[in-house]
């Protein structure tokens, strides 16, 4: 996302719904709502010398700046966390150690227990038919649930067209780690009954369908990790065109239609939080100021620690930069010209190439500069000093400082995307909730990745995924015995010479009862059946013994 000119994002962008004003009377809003409006529920600095009352932060919300050619010095903020992991390294410190950390087995109960609940429902349908798959299933158990994630995490390392595919035993596929570890009927079934919320319960929203998903991940990268101070906040898109009343559109995203979410990341592509968006009717982020609530919402646990986050157009404005200000809270980005409080002299200022202008009021920086094309930017940490610049050709160039810092850390989100686009998972066949699960569980594989390599030995991520699928599958090294080769280990249907010798030193040949398999036609009998011939062989060869005596002494 390098700069100069970031790409104009249409459809749900094009609003500037950021700039309005609500209302403070309403008392019956969330925290969110709260932190938009100029409320600052006790969210008062601790690292600051400098105090900021809800009346200060009201006025920085409110009141038009005054803004002027210098500055004696933008607010100097300190960052007071320690990045890092917040629990033990896990286990030995293996790739599949760093992914269990993050998909953890209290979240894999909660899965099994709403697929099995939903299976029944499914089962219970009355449109089945009698060669249904549905009709073939059994609970889902730890294990097999965890193989059928590594058979899922595998199929975006081999890419076919049909998921039936992977099982088929013709040479041109012949996979045989699939078969091997589980039949397509039951990956199938298994596909087919997850779920993520209880069945038995109403759903208010259709969100309810994906928010147990979203919130183990949110609150997991919470507990287990604190991030550097330097933040990313930006979209991404999960391809959906099917019929979705929140589905999205931006211009500039390989996938333009989709499920939008909004991501916390660092520039190293680690993503710490995300929200799905739920449209216009989303209960935490959606109505009117929108970019400001998703702002908050997203760094809500990140506040008064002193972090800088990166944020394009879409977001950043002179009232959303003041509130994070007041919260000891950079920021810096590009900026829209027609926001509000934007000054004059910048909106009409004509720059030729090279040339920048800006302008300070209450600690918030706006400038202006002229590479290519026009780029309008905003910061709360930088001043707008020309620095020197080597470019990929090895030529220095003049930037604005609040540039490059943007171009250095903004590429969060795009990096997490680009790595999970080599190995896709997901099928167009899939419900839409199933979709987002399997990109979840894909974002979980790429933090784990992250994780692994700021404490162990670095690995690529395409390694990185053969060890875990490895680790979740069983053993893979015992040759798989087809049903001829079990026949011939057991000795069956082989020529023997037959040793026995009657009376007459004759060979002795094999009798009728002598042939008899119960267990050849116990498949076709019933158990009384099997009872009377039982009883009815017994017989016979109590019989034959007799007449075998009376021979022996009349001889």
């Amino acid at each position: 996302m390098d700069l100069p000119g970031t790409s104009t994002q249409s459809g749900a962008h094009c609003a500037d719904d950021s700039d309005d004003e609500v209302p403070l009377a309403n008392q019956n809003v969330d925290p969110i709502q709260n932190l938009v409006d100029g409320d600052s529920d006790d969210l008062s600095s601790e690292s600051s010398d400098v105090s900021y009352s809800s009346d200060d932060d009201l006025d920085i919300g409110t009141a038009p700046p005054v803004w002027a050619l210098t500055t004696s010095g933008l607010r100097p903020i300190t960052f007071v966390r320690l990045s890092g992991l917040l629990v033990p390294c896990p286990g030995q410190g293996k790739p599949i150690d760093y992914f269990r950390l993050l998909l953890d087995d209290i979240f894999l109960e909660n899965v099994i227990k709403f697929s099995n609940a939903y299976a029944f429902e499914v089962f219970k349908k009355p449109d089945l038919t009698p060669n249904s798959r549905i009709n073939k299933w059994k609970d889902i158990t730890m294990d097999e649930l965890l193989h059928f994630i590594g058979l899922l995490l595998h199929t975006g390392t081999i890419r076919l067209n049909r998921l039936q595919d992977y099982w088929k035993t013709d040479k041109l596929f012949s996979l045989q780690v699939f078969r091997h570890v589980m039949s397509r009927d039951r990956f199938l079934n298994i596909l087919r009954c997850l779920y993520f919320h209880n069945p038995n319960h109403q759903e208010e929203t259709s969100m309810d369908k994906i928010k147990f998903v979203v919130g183990h991940f949110n609150n997991k990268m919470n507990d287990i990790y604190y991030p550097q101070k330097e933040l990313s906040l930006d979209e991404a898109m999960i391809l959906w065109r099917g019929r979705l009343h929140f589905r999205q559109y931006i211009k500039g995203k390989r996938h333009k239609y989709g499920v939008k979410l909004y991501s916390l990341t660092e520039h190293s592509g680690l993503i710490l939080k995300f929200h799905v968006y739920g449209g216009s009717s989303d209960l935490e982020v959606g109505g009117k100021g929108h970019t400001e609530k998703v702002v908050l919402y997203l760094l809500q646990e990140k506040l008064n620690n002193g972090h800088s986050i990166f944020m394009d157009n879409f977001y950043n404005s002179y009232l959303l930069a003041s509130k994070l200000l007041a919260r000891n809270t950079y920021c810096t980005g590009t900026l829209r010209l027609d926001r509000k409080n934007v000054p004059n002299d910048i909106q009409s200022a004509k720059l030729k190439r090279g040339e920048t202008v800006a302008r300070y009021g209450n600690s918030v920086m706006i400038g202006k500069w002229r590479d290519k094309r026009v780029v309008t930017y905003i910061s709360t940490e930088f001043e707008n000093e020309m620095v020197d610049f080597i470019t990929k050709h090895k030529t220095t160039l003049k930037k604005p400082l609040p540039i490059i810092q943007y171009n250095a850390y903004m590429s969060g989100v795009d990096r997490a995307d680009q790595l999970l686009s080599y190995y896709p998972c997901e099928r167009k066949t899939m419900r839409w909730y199933k979709k987002i699960f399997i990109h979840i569980l894909q974002m979980m594989l790429l933090n784990a990745h992250n994780l692994h390599n700021k404490y162990q030995r670095k690995i690529n991520f395409y390694k990185f995924r053969l060890e875990v699928i490895r680790s979740l599958l069983p053993p893979l090294d015992v040759a798989v015995e087809s049903p001829g080769q079990k026949r011939a280990r057991l000795g069956m249907h082989q020529i023997q010479k037959i040793e026995g010798r009657t009376a007459a030193n004759r060979i002795q040949r094999k009798t009728v009862e002598s042939v008899v398999r119960p267990h050849a036609i116990r498949k076709h009998l019933g158990s009384v059946q099997l009872v009377q011939i039982s009883l009815a062989c017994a017989s016979a060869l109590a019989s034959k013994s007799i007449m075998n005596k009376k021979l022996n002494l009349c001889k």
